[in-house]
């Protein structure tokens, strides 16, 4: 069952665990991946997990699983992370250099699925915030190694030129008659 959003939900930094945490009621708390130096000032207090939030993260749970075939508690788990992403983060700058350029020109969404390639490596990443000419996107997949001394792990962002996302490799079904 997925998580509805509610009117007591709060974002929240946990100082116990150094991240930003969604507080989802009286008795639990969502925490997510992003540390203080990578959040916003406004986000190192309590604010209002507000109807943009709300809509956002809402949109996520309605779109992801028509791409992915994950859980409900993993589509939760990638949507909440990308509403802290897209509404809680400091701006980043592109870090294109990392990925293989796409011969395919791509429409970037929000709440789209797309592979980047890096170092002969594929993984998945999720568009949290796009713009004309990049996108912010969050990493679905439990790692990419950029270069020898820096890895990513899964849920951590980087911004990238679209010219970076490859479409998802379509599955063939082939049906024997």
């Amino acid at each position: 069952m997925l998580l509805m959003p509610q009117k007591d939900w709060q974002w929240k930094y946990n100082d116990s665990y150094g991240v930003l945490g969604v507080s989802l009621g009286s008795e639990i708390e969502f925490l997510t991946s992003y540390k203080a130096k990578l959040i916003i000032p406004d986000a190192l207090s309590s604010m209002e997990f507000n109807i943009a939030h709300a809509k956002f993260y809402m949109s996520l749970l309605d779109r992801l699983p028509k791409t992915l075939s994950l859980s409900d508690a993993a589509i939760v788990q990638i949507a909440l992370n990308a509403t802290a992403a897209h509404f809680m983060l400091t701006p980043q700058m592109p870090k294109s250099w990392f990925f293989d350029t796409s011969d395919i020109c791509v429409y970037s969404d929000v709440g789209k699925v797309f592979e980047l390639k890096c170092q002969k490596q594929r993984v998945l990443a999720l568009v949290v915030e796009n713009t004309l000419q990049s996108a912010l996107v969050m990493l679905l997949s439990p790692e990419c190694v950029l270069s020898g001394a820096k890895t990513m792990v899964q849920f951590e962002t980087i911004k990238v030129m679209h010219n970076r996302l490859h479409p998802l490799r379509a599955q063939r079904h082939v049906v024997a008659a």
